[in-house]
């Protein structure tokens, strides 16, 4: 468990850190706030204490991972609420809460059986991001941000809770709602989150709980009808402004309802071991004086001390009976642990569409089961139960046991509901589909101690639709000394043969159907990570392999005008590809942070390169650059102002699916569209002053003539200024 900082430096369960790790000029040496805001200054001030730590939980085994950061609170607050990331790594569809993607491969995960909130990570809880916390004092942070109008604003608001029940167990909520209203037409996004937690963290019985309920709901408008509204808008008549360019898409909704309940639970067996307690703090034996007075009559007393032999047998019986008095310290030591864990996720996803939502020639082809695509809702359920059992032999129990060794079997019953062929326009009928899968695995891990951490495991499934699948990894750092630098070496590698999920195999609705037979895909990572803390240094580097790759594509018909040879328009659909052959993938990203004075620097820039870019589109570089200065107002208020700029190179970048809320490759087959090559700049101030920060942040201010777009016909937002405070509290 890593120590505890005063006034921590709590980092964030919503994506970024907001305990401010600063002195805010009210605490001691003894790292007690001293707090007398709102109260009687007249009276004895009362201390509270502010330290804390917290910690994340590995989904499977339920393991203790510490959680660090680096970062200092006030620093980039201003990108902590970005939907393209803290570095701009994301792709998104320029509304604010909208769906993205990495530009980093690397980055990507892959396509899982709740794939519909995949997209959506930065807001969705699961087990493993959740931050539990260990606090002297009830610990809240509240945060809000905001922009815009009532017609085109954007609007979040966070809050976090944790409290102590007593130092073995705690209780905390959070919640996170954001809405934003886009400032382009038809592309509004609702999201409400909220998530209980509590842990018991014994000596012989731990226990981790978590359960989140979220609603997520968007509007679609298929992009806008012409990317020259932003390319060449000298070409129109008239000057369009954003919320005036009209859009493919109109009353269409998407609406996912994510549940996740979560325990994790061990039984643990041990011994107990004296603890070696240091000269100075082991007990001393009172002198003669104080070990007489344990003879409550003084009479006796005084005849004892009248006698030196019998005050000399006494006192020998005195410090005999004092010696077995003391009570050597112990420690628990688990030898063995017993864990269970109990995973359920359940998800409502579905899509519907307003009547004249959609025009006749969107789709390629005809209805599958209604009338028309006017007027419909479509509805697919997909839940999971997992129960993962194992036993531990865990590490440090001697000198002997360098690592820790586990064994586990897990039980997933997974059951799919989706509309069937016999749904009619007054009927909705379903087709339901129950799988049960058996695996089966291993893992040895090495994670006390500085110098050297590493884990490595296996997992093979036995029974059900995805037998004979396998899941190797491993993963270990080295820490040492290079000079008067601190350098850390980490490695990361897998292999997988898995089956792609159930909806890229089968998925059924009005707009979109298919029943593949895909064959397994086979995946292969090797990468490493090598950072030096002095210099402020890190380089990324890795490649994979990636055999049948299985994604998403589109698929486009021209729609002639009456000359019979000019395109007027296209028709769209959607289908699942598995790639035959093999892809590889090479990407490296360095880290470099300077620092001169008040002037800071940090710079990121990844380059990447796939070798079939009409399957696995990839810009060449992405970038990332923020020049900054940081000063102090009456050496209280801290202050940075900064100008930062995201970049990535022109490629084909997929394309945005909104009946499925997934990102395909674009159909090569017709005329491409490539984004990129357009930098986008923001310029900020962020602020800090005792347990408040906040931030004006304005976004896009080079606005201009350009290709200014994420992905295609998904233009980046117009200029913008943007608002946000948190408030930490400790009592």
């Amino acid at each position: 468990m890593r120590a505890q900082d005063v006034l921590g430096n709590m980092g964030n369960s919503f994506g970024g850190g907001f305990g401010n790790g600063m002195d805010d000029g009210t605490s001691g040496e003894d790292g007690l706030q001293r707090s007398t805001w709102g109260r009687d200054t007249s009276k004895v001030d009362k201390w509270v204490p502010t330290e804390f730590f917290q910690w994340r939980i590995d989904e499977r085994l339920g393991t203790v991972i510490p959680e660090e950061y680096n970062d200092t609170l006030p620093h980039l607050f201003q990108n902590f609420n970005a939907t393209e990331g803290l570095h701009g790594e994301y792709s998104i569809l320029g509304n604010f809460g909208s769906p993205r993607l990495a530009f980093n491969f690397l980055d990507r995960d892959i396509i899982s059986e709740f794939l519909f909130v995949q997209p959506f990570d930065y807001f969705h809880t699961e087990p493993g991001s959740l931050l539990f916390t260990n606090t002297k004092s009830p610990l809240t942070n509240l945060q809000y941000h905001t922009c815009g109008t009532r017609e085109n604003g954007q609007d979040r608001f966070r809050a976090y809770f944790a409290t102590n029940i007593n130092k073995r167990a705690a209780l905390g909520f959070k919640i996170d709602y954001l809405y934003g209203r886009g400032y382009y037409m038809n592309q509004h996004n609702s999201q409400f989150g909220g998530t209980l937690f509590g842990y018991y963290r014994g000596e012989q019985y731990e226990m981790h709980a978590m359960a989140s309920w979220e609603h997520l709901k968007m509007s679609e408008n298929g992009g806008i009808e012409k990317d020259e509204y932003i390319t060449n808008p000298q070409s129109f008549p008239q000057r369009y402004g954003s919320r005036d360019i009209p859009t493919l898409l109109n009353g269409v909704f998407n609406r996912n309802d994510p549940h996740t309940y979560f325990l994790t639970h061990r039984y643990n067996v041990g011994i107990y071991r004296d603890l070696e307690v240091p000269d100075s703090l082991k007990p001393v034996m009172p002198e003669d004086k104080e070990l007489l007075q344990r003879i409550k009559s003084d009479s006796l007393r005084d005849v004892i001390k009248a006698d030196t032999l019998r005050l000399s047998l006494t006192l020998d019986s005195l410090r005999q009976q004092w010696q077995s008095e003391q009570v050597t310290p112990q420690e628990f030591i688990p030898v063995t642990s017993f864990l269970h864990t109990f995973h359920v996720r359940r998800l409502l996803h579905e899509n519907s569409v307003n009547s004249g939502g959609v025009s006749s020639t969107y789709f390629s082809h005809d209805p599958y089961y209604r009338s028309s695509y006017s007027d419909f809702t479509d509805e697919t359920k997909a839940l999971s139960i997992k129960n993962t059992v194992g036993v531990q032999l865990r590490e440090g129990f001697n000198k002997w046991a360098k690592a820790g060794i586990t064994l586990f079997g897990t039980h997933e019953f997974k059951h799919f509901r989706q509309p069937s062929l016999a749904t009619t326009d007054t009927t909705d009928v379903f087709d339901t589909f129950n799988e049960n899968h058996i695996s089966v695995g291993g893992e040895i891990a090495k994670r006390m101690g500085h110098t050297l951490h590493y884990n490595a495991g296996a997992e093979f499934w036995l029974i059900g639709p995805d037998a004979g699948d396998v899941d190797i990894y491993g993963n270990a750092d080295l820490n040492f000394r290079l000079g008067r630098d601190t350098v850390r070496l980490e490695a990361n590698a897998f292999f997988k043969n898995i089956t792609p999920t159930f909806y890229l195999s089968q998925f059924h609705s009005q707009t979109h159907w298919w029943d593949n037979d895909l064959s397994k895909e086979t995946r292969t990572r090797l990468e490493g990570k090598l950072t030096f803390d002095r210099t402020h240094t890190s380089l990324r580097f890795g490649m994979e392999n990636i055999s049948n790759y299985t994604h998403f594509a589109t698929l486009l018909t021209p729609i002639y005008a009456t000359d019979g040879t000019t395109i007027s328009s296209y028709s769209h659909d959607v289908e699942v590809r598995q790639q035959s052959g093999s892809i590889q993938v090479l990407s490296a990203t360095l880290k470099q942070e300077l620092k001169l004075g008040i002037f800071h620097w940090d710079n990121e820039v990844t380059w990447q390169t796939s070798t079939n870019q009409d399957v696995l589109p990839l810009p060449t570089i992405s970038l990332y650059t923020n020049p900054y200065i940081v000063f102090h107002i009456a050496k209280v208020l801290r202050v940075e102002l900064g100008v930062d700029m995201r970049y990535f190179t022109k490629y084909y970048a997929p394309d945005y699916a909104p009946f499925i809320q997934q990102f395909a490759i674009q159909d090569a087959s017709q005329p491409r569209t490539k984004v990129g090559h357009y930098p986008i700049l923001n310029g900020y101030a962020n602020f800090a002053i005792k347990r408040v920060r906040g931030y004006v942040n304005v976004t896009h201010f080079n606005q201009g003539t350009g290709n200014y777009f994420w992905g295609p016909h998904y233009p980046i937002d117009p200029l913008s200024i943007h608002f946000g405070i948190s408030w930490n509290f400790y009592d």
